[in-house]
């Protein structure tokens, strides 16, 4: 029978190899396969899965996991309140079995959480803060000598997990990367806003329902309306007025009687050269579907004839107005005066 050094070589073991084995029971030895016995070591030694380790740190903490006597470490931390600094040193890699885990679960906040390498190579996924009531987990890789985070859950930015903590405006501003402005949120239904800077809106019906805006800086603003309950006040060197597109022109034709249209807000009239005699009125007829019942027409003699010498007044009506223009010299004027109006809406009630 050969020697145990005059045998071949196995250098792949499978779990139906054999081995000998001596039994008592039996007397004699016989053989077992290597699956029998992997069987036999599970169901017979049961090792520790984990170790758990409680601390009650104060701010600016460093703590030590301890080098594992089993699969995880578990670090319990319950502070008296919230920290704002504390270090988490991982035990000395050469000391870490392969798939090392350390789960680390505190019960207060700690704002700035710092895990400490101690000689392996990188963390990947490791936070640098944990909030109230949870906990991060990692575990250890040899032959990259690296931490993994393996928490189920997604592993978020310290800024997120703070608001996820604590859900307040500020904790949320710090989470968002393109914010502007400070304050408390605010939302849809009648929102109060104090101060704000609006710079160029384009406002639609239907975008704002009632906002109240408390003593707000507005730009160039466009709308389609506006409508107040107080003074319209300027300052500096500011106008009211119309815009370019809201006036238009046009000449009249035959006789200072004679009809025109221009539906504008705002424009200007030449009238006809034709004679008007001292101390005579003459009137005619200016469509306009701007002109409603009631409003009034602003009209000023702006150039053409002699200033001074004309006195202007209309009456407005539904689609139109009638202008009468009176020549108050002391001689016949044949002139083609220009004549300046702007339409103000007006109310009876």
């Amino acid at each position: 029978m050969p020697t145990i050094n005059q045998l071949p070589v196995l250098s792949t073991i499978s779990s139906g190899d054999q081995l000998p084995v001596y039994s008592p029971n039996n007397g004699d030895a016989r053989r077992t396969s290597i699956g029998s016995l992997l069987t036999f070591f599970q169901q017979s030694f049961a090792s520790p899965t984990l170790s758990v380790n409680l601390f009650v740190p104060g701010n600016g903490f460093n703590i030590t996991v301890p080098t594992p006597v089993s699969n995880d470490q578990w670090m319990l931390l319950q502070p008296a309140g919230t920290l704002a600094t504390g270090t988490i040193t991982l035990p000395l890699n050469t000391g870490v079995p392969d798939g090392t885990s350390v789960l680390i679960t505190t019960t207060q906040e700690i704002t700035s959480l710092t895990i400490a390498l101690n000689g392996a190579t990188a963390i990947y996924g490791g936070v640098t803060f944990l909030g109230a009531g949870t906990a991060t987990a990692i575990r250890f890789y040899q032959p990259t000598n690296s931490w993994y985070q393996i928490n189920a859950d997604a592993v978020y930015g310290a800024n997120v997990q703070a608001f996820l903590a604590v859900p307040s405006s500020a904790n949320l501003r710090a989470a968002m990367t393109d914010e502007t402005g400070t304050g408390l949120l605010v939302f849809a239904t009648s929102p109060t806003l104090t101060t704000p800077t609006i710079t160029n809106p384009t406002v639609s019906t239907g975008t704002f329902t009632s906002p109240v805006l408390v003593t707000p800086v507005i730009g160039v603003a466009t709308g389609t309306s506006l409508s107040t309950t107080g003074n319209q006040v300027i300052t500096g060197t500011g106008k009211q007025g119309y815009a370019t597109g809201a006036g238009g022109v046009v000449t009249q034709l035959t006789s200072k009687a004679t009809a025109v249209t221009l539906s504008k807000s705002t424009g200007q009239i030449t009238l006809d050269a034709a004679a008007l005699a001292a101390s005579t009125t003459v009137s005619f007829t200016l469509t306009n579907t701007v002109i409603e019942a009631g409003d009034i027409l602003v009209m000023n003699h702006i150039s053409g004839g002699t200033a001074g010498s004309y006195l202007l007044n209309a009456q407005s009506a539904a689609g139109s107005a009638s202008i009468n223009v009176r020549n108050i010299s002391l001689g016949s004027l044949s002139e083609a005066i220009v004549i300046a109006f702007a339409v103000i809406k007006a109310v009876s009630a």
